[in-house]
């Protein structure tokens, strides 16, 4: 058995993990998967740019973009041209990101910003002036035109490269292109009104009980407030059962130096992991908590993702000292 020793980037949490080899990324990720992330690391925050920008959301962009990781290091055989992993990861993140925008049941969220009602087209289409501020206004476009002028105004793909990624033709990237593009265009200079959804005062209640319990180590207490079936994702880590991890003894060997707190990341409530930096305390990584009947039944925890807390429009914590 091989030790594999993680530590995120504010010397928080270790988690270090025993591991056996296994041919899929499922329970305790395996040293070959682990490999596969050091082979696309250079990519992954430009992938991680593209998820959240299509989806609307850092975490949701982030939890796409594992499924994509899990995917591709799944068929990573077929690769024949190492060149080709580029363009292998973003078709593939693009094809999940489409797939989450479909799933409006359990992701509403996602298209909260979704305006096209707000936007008047212009008499005359925009010309080529779009500039990088555009990166935070696609969120206002229906999937594909999205996409096109993401990879286009933002990340530089080729026309060519676009419809390969997007399953289209240089003809429908082009008008997808010249639609969006007007769109962004005609966008009022204030922007409407983002609706977040209303808290859940159940999940709120959940949630400062859980807080209060993880600050006292009582990890007893904190056990009780989840699930027998409760799932777990440790981003880049573990994915399977709450009950088959070491997910509290490895915070339990974090000492003194971190906290937890509830918070927001743009606009969603979630739990905030708080690291010491000199006389305050800092937001570190975030870390989503889901329940039913009362009862916590899945953790996202993203100790490994520290663009996440950059790259939200904001963070916001509550009694943070």
């Amino acid at each position: 058995m091989t030790d594999l020793a993680s530590r995120d980037a504010h010397n928080g949490v270790r988690f270090a993990m025993t591991i056996q080899p296994r041919l899929e990324p499922s329970g305790l990720f395996d040293i070959r998967y682990a490999a596969f992330l050091e082979t696309v690391a250079h990519l992954r925050e430009r992938l991680h740019r593209y998820c959240t920008r299509m989806t609307g959301s850092p975490l949701d962009g982030e939890d796409v973009m594992q499924e994509t990781l899990f995917e591709i290091y799944r068929k990573i055989e077929k690769i024949d041209d190492p060149g080709a992993l580029r363009s292998w990861l973003f078709r593939t993140a693009h094809n999940r990101c489409i797939d989450f925008l479909r799933n409006r049941q359990t992701r509403r969220r996602a298209e909260t910003n979704f305006a096209v009602d707000e936007i008047v087209m212009p008499a005359e289409p925009a010309g080529q002036g779009a500039d990088r501020a555009i990166e935070r206004l696609v969120i206002h476009l229906p999937p594909k035109e999205r996409a096109c002028v993401l990879l286009k105004d933002v990340f530089d793909h080729s026309l060519e490269e676009i419809a390969d990624l997007v399953g289209s033709t240089v003809g429908g990237v082009k008008a997808a292109l010249s639609r969006g593009r007007a769109k962004l265009a005609a966008l009022p200079c204030q922007p409407a009104v983002r609706l977040e959804p209303s808290p859940d005062p159940e999940l709120a209640r959940l949630l400062a009980h859980y807080v209060e319990l993880f600050n006292r180590r009582d990890w007893d207490g904190v056990r009780a407030l989840t699930s027998a079936d409760a799932q777990l994702r440790v981003s880049d880590c573990f994915r399977g059962p709450l009950s088959e991890s070491i997910y509290f003894v490895e915070y339990e060997k974090g000492e003194d130096n971190w906290k937890m707190a509830i918070g927001a990341v743009d606009g969603e409530i979630m739990l905030l992991v708080l690291h010491r930096s000199e006389d305050s305390w800092k937001p570190a990584y975030p870390v989503r908590i889901e329940a039913a009947d009362g009862t916590i039944n899945r953790i996202s925890d993203y100790y490994a993702c520290p663009w996440l807390i950059k790259a939200a429009r904001t963070v916001v914590v509550a009694n943070p000292n």
